[in-house]
């Protein structure tokens, strides 16, 4: 599928074009409304607004490319203005469906003995940290979006990353979890050498 061509047809009014666009990662769309709602109807009505929305603002995205990133980043907010709306804006606090059955190679919690324990590990972590670890290692969603998410730099996205995963890291002991493509050091070594350091 070419993302870029069918988003330049749908900003030509092609209505089709940016339905294909939608189905195409309606899963992934579900879950992420899913995760913030906590509720089937909430999260649809969460996508229906991210839909209205795309097609009001559509002619709005630069970067045809940058389609999923740019519309997941409009999801989180409408599931954010929705809950506030609701009086009840509590991110990642009241979860009871465990997410980690996608595990991939990225993962890191990929090697623990019960999937359920991580509930309870991020328990220990504050919401920014636990929202930023969920929605990269869940989610699979790139720094960038979810610093445009956060409404926050890259690195911060980065440091708050890094730090959780050395909170969990001392609650489970050892070296438990791979790299992040580098990018995430988890290796005794690495907090030894300067980066063991937590802020909350």
């Amino acid at each position: 599928m070419n993302v870029s061509r069918l988003v330049k047809q749908a900003q030509k009014g092609n209505k089709e074009a940016l339905l294909q666009l939608i189905l195409a990662d309606q899963d992934a769309y579900y879950r992420l409304a899913y995760k913030y709602m906590g509720n089937e109807q909430d999260a649809m009505d969460a996508m229906e607004d991210m839909i209205v929305t795309l097609y009001e603002k559509l002619d709005q995205l630069q970067k045809g490319e940058s389609f999923y990133s740019w519309s997941k980043t409009i999801l989180v907010n409408r599931c954010k203005t929705l809950l506030r709306h609701k009086e009840r804006y509590l991110p990642w606090e009241d979860e009871r469906e465990t997410s980690f059955v996608a595990l991939n190679d990225d993962n890191p919690y990929r090697d623990m003995e019960s999937e359920m324990d991580m509930q309870v590990l991020l328990s220990h972590l504050n919401d920014r940290q636990r929202e930023a670890i969920e929605l990269r290692f869940v989610h699979d969603l790139p720094y960038q979006t979810i610093a445009d998410m956060a409404g926050v730099p890259v690195g911060t996205i980065k440091s708050r990353i890094s730090q959780g995963l050395q909170k969990l890291k001392a609650k489970i002991g050892g070296d438990r979890y791979e790299n992040d493509r580098g990018e995430i050091k988890g290796t005794q070594a690495s907090l030894e050498h300067g980066t063991g350091s937590v802020r909350t």
